[in-house]
């Protein structure tokens, strides 16, 4: 049985997020979102936040805290993409996906930490992405802002590992999402073909790994980077 625990998931109104927001909740979880605009699951609370601004963080943490109390687990989701090849891509292209995917990780990150190193405990998960490691064409902003989660990550836990506190990285493949269900037909076959598992994922297998790493069995597994992708990165 797992300790029920505090939660906020940024990003929670939509995909990965809320279904990693759905998965705390039946779990017994209390849980809280971020969202700049939508609605978390019901029976979570719903706070607006900007992430890639310090001072709406910090606003929203203050109002779970109010709400639910000091945040135990924080799941850093949010993310965008503007993708476009190299050549092509704007400085602000650049700059913003790793503002948000990256600097807004840190931000949320650096906040939740706080109460965590008060009470000696916390849970620390960072959404990343297959192609964060093996990279991708046409994404080299997102690959960029997501390969430094592993950074992130792995700082954090010889910063703060030593009191109670770990921080991990998810990495998912292709998820059955909003965003994958608008391929072409023959782009998702193609997709399909190289990832050995020869399949999508649910957006709930890859709530269930954040989940357990969030969770009272994993207190000694940090620094780790967990893929989620049918085989398709295989330690990349």
């Amino acid at each position: 049985m797992t300790t029920p625990r505090t939660v906020l998931v940024t990003g929670g109104n939509r995909g990965i997020g809320y279904a990693i927001a759905e998965e705390f909740l039946a779990q017994g979880h209390r849980v809280a979102v971020t969202a700049r605009s939508g609605e978390g699951p019901a029976g979570a609370l719903t706070v607006r936040a900007d992430v890639t601004d310090a001072a709406s963080v910090d606003a929203a943490f203050s109002q779970v805290e109010a709400e639910l109390g000091p945040v135990e687990v924080v799941v850093a989701n949010a993310g965008i993409t503007k993708d476009t090849l190299l050549m092509r891509m704007s400085d602000e292209e650049f700059d913003s996906v790793v503002e948000t995917n990256l600097g807004g990780a840190f931000r949320v990150v650096k906040r939740a930490s706080k109460g965590m190193l008060k009470a000696r405990w916390g849970r620390i998960v960072l959404i990343s992405s297959v192609v964060g490691l093996y990279g991708s064409a046409g994404q080299v902003n997102y690959a960029a802002s997501k390969s430094g989660l592993v950074g992130m990550a792995r700082s954090i836990t010889r910063e703060l590992g030593a009191r109670g506190i770990t921080a991990n990285v998810v990495a998912p493949g292709f998820i059955e999402t909003d965003m994958t269900a608008a391929l072409p037909e023959a782009q998702q076959a193609e997709y399909k073909k190289n990832i050995p598992a020869g399949r999508f994922a649910s957006p709930n297998e890859v709530a269930r790994v954040v989940t357990w790493v969030a969770g009272d069995d994993a207190g000694y597994v940090s620094g780790a980077v967990i893929p989620v992708d049918g085989g398709l990165g295989m330690g990349h």
